[in-house]
């Protein structure tokens, strides 16, 4: 009886329901990622933050592309709080412009 009553417990708790991981919502089924037939075909982004700010314009974040290909990162020193407008811009005028148009960017 006694497990009827912890269960009931746990469902209703706010802490134990925010503990556990596995009661949101699921994020759909992973799928498997082609494999590029060349260099920058398809890469890889995400971002390094919670740096101390340093540098002339006071960077505290990085963006990171890598290519899946090769494997070769790509490091861009950013801010935190830029946008999705400065973060495409950093990417097409410091990395597209070096590599060329991707078919894929991969980003969580």
């Amino acid at each position: 009886m006694w497990q009827k009553d912890v269960s009931e417990y746990c469902k209703t708790c706010y802490r134990c329901q925010k503990a556990n991981k596995s009661t949101g919502k699921r994020l759909g089924n992973m799928i498997k990622i082609q494999e590029p037939s060349r260099p920058w075909d398809i890469v890889h982004m995400d971002w390094v933050t919670g740096l101390p700010p340093g540098g002339d314009r006071r960077y505290n974040a990085f963006l990171v592309i890598v290519d899946r290909f090769s494997k070769t990162p790509i490091f861009i020193p950013c801010h935190k709080d830029d946008t999705a407008m400065d973060t495409a811009l950093l990417i097409w005028n410091r990395v597209v412009s070096w590599t060329g148009i991707f078919t894929n960017m991969i980003s969580d």
